[in-house]
């Protein structure tokens, strides 16, 4: 079997919102082989700097398209296909795009996988650990406590026991901060999980400050209370802070993870198969379940993402809640032709082959603003 096309497509819903929301456009890749069988992936990222990584014409060795990398290769090579990539894409890639790139292209290398052995990709990564997940409702907050009381009031009437709020407005100032989540907690009652993704808006002696205004309303975590690249002040903040951190959604590949890791800064491990890939989060699971702390992923763009992480989670021995975006957007719902979403509040894997999702052609042609081969 060899790989004859690696198509790129970006799609765009007709309204984008001034929001962190990454359900808003998507970067698919697809990758089609001579006997008829094409796999499907996906990056969260900036969708024409993706494609255009895919594109891009040899320039040297160490300077290459993913595309021109690809074809004639046998698709079922993934780790050394990964190696290719990660090599001939040196000068630009490493960490960032271009991991994000290599994690489309290998999301879609497993899907062919499992195509072509009639097997779903938890199989393939080692069996399941958790036939089911506890979902968890992400969303973002509201404007003031009261209106994200009222959203936690909507997703617990939904079925789900567990939610988490995120990013704007938080961060503007202590009451304010101190009012969402006390409108969360109430919302939710007593017993939801509530769990708290601040946007990376704090230094960590706020974060702390934060954290300990925060312990009264029980969150099971707070998520990237500090930038993306404060691995000292995340190692800081994790020894003090009364309530568990969690980080990593903004991590590409196994490098970026690794110093994270190494200083045991986090609690939680939050890893996203559209910015790593299955072939870097085996590497990532086996490292954090070494260190003993927990795994969760991060997903926030369409079913295709949502099926890799549920595949991928589903395999990780202390997987306990499971990011199910419920933003009401026709990607995030109408991309695939199967719904990959929490049922009763319970997330479960695909058992088809592969990733078990078929893209709707139909919603496709119609969201579709790029596409190159």
């Amino acid at each position: 079997m060899k790989i004859t096309e690696v198509i790129c497509q970006i799609l765009r819903i007709p309204s984008v919102l001034a929001k962190t929301a990454s359900s808003q456009d998507s970067v698919l890749v697809r990758i089609r082989t001579d006997t008829g069988l094409e796999g499907i992936g996906e990056a969260d990222s900036s969708p024409e700097v993706v494609k255009a990584i895919i594109d891009a014409p040899f320039s040297h060795n160490i300077a290459c398209g993913l595309r021109q990398l690809l074809i004639g290769e046998d698709p079922l090579e993934h780790e050394r296909l990964w190696q290719k990539m990660y090599r001939r894409t040196m000068y630009f890639g490493r960490k960032g795009v271009g991991i994000t790139a290599m994690a489309a292209v290998d999301v879609a290398l497993w899907d062919l996988k499992g195509k072509a052995f009639g097997q779903p990709i938890h199989r393939l990564l080692g069996g399941k650990q958790h036939d089911r997940i506890r979902g968890y409702a992400s969303i973002l907050f509201g404007r003031d406590g009261k209106e994200t009381g009222d959203i936690a009031r909507r997703w617990i009437e939904a079925g789900y026991s567990a939610v988490k709020f995120g990013w704007e407005p938080m961060g503007q100032n202590e009451k304010l901060d101190i009012d969402l989540v006390r409108g969360a907690r109430e919302g939710l009652g007593k017993d939801a999980m509530l769990l708290i993704d601040a946007g990376c808006v704090w230094d960590a002696r706020t974060a702390l400050k934060r954290a300990n205004s925060f312990a009264e309303f029980n969150p099971g975590w707070l998520e990237e209370p500090l930038r993306e690249d404060d691995i000292e002040g995340y190692a800081w903040l994790r020894n003090r802070s009364p309530i568990p951190i969690a980080a990593g959604e903004g991590e590409c590949g196994r490098e970026s993870f690794r110093p994270f890791i190494d200083r045991n800064a986090l609690d939680i491990y939050q890893v996203d198969l559209s910015r790593c890939g299955f072939t870097d989060a085996a590497y990532i699971r086996s490292r954090v379940e070494e260190i003993g702390a927990r795994l969760c992923n991060h997903c926030y763009t369409s079913p295709v993402t949502v099926a890799a992480c549920i595949h991928w989670l589903s395999t990780c021995r202390d997987a306990f809640v499971f990011e199910d975006c419920v933003e009401d957007s026709p990607l995030r719902h109408e991309l695939t032709i199967e719904k990959v979403q929490s049922v009763d509040g319970w997330m479960s894997p695909p058992d088809g082959p592969g990733l078990g999702v078929t893209l709707n052609e139909d919603f496709v042609k119609r969201h579709l603003i790029a596409e190159s081969r």
